[in-house]
């Protein structure tokens, strides 16, 4: 998200997910299925791709194995600037591990997130 606020792209990234989920809502609305089902359905569609969340996986991180940092940071109100941060610094561990809700709660996964966390610290 943040990047597409940097690119100024966040009202096309929206249209763009909206005309795809069209098509679903056309054939929800003529199977009479009731409004809240329609809606469900389309919100799971449309955010698929943003599960599970990097941001709060790593804020769960730093929660638990770096609380010291991650009350600093929540205090001084800089934790979503540095968790913003450490996902682009985490990047290559998530891709490389194809992070996905089925590896979430990989332990190797989170190792490798902490000992990059670890290093993101020491710089």
């Amino acid at each position: 998200m943040f990047h597409l606020q940097e690119d100024y792209s966040v009202t096309r990234y929206l249209e763009e997910k909206v005309a795809g989920i069209l098509p679903t809502v056309a054939q929800l609305l003529s199977e009479n299925r009731p409004a809240y089902v329609i809606e469900e359905l389309c919100l799971n569609a449309m955010t698929e791709e943003l599960k599970p969340s990097r941001y709060r996986y790593l804020r769960s991180v730093l929660e638990e194995d770096f609380n010291t940092e991650y009350e600093a940071w929540k205090e001084s109100g800089t934790l979503t600037y540095e968790l913003c941060n450490l996902i682009e610094t985490c990047k290559e561990i998530f891709d490389g591990q194809g992070f996905s809700s089925a590896n979430e709660q990989d332990r190797y996964l989170r190792y490798a997130i902490i000992g990059q966390v670890q290093a993101y610290l020491v710089e």
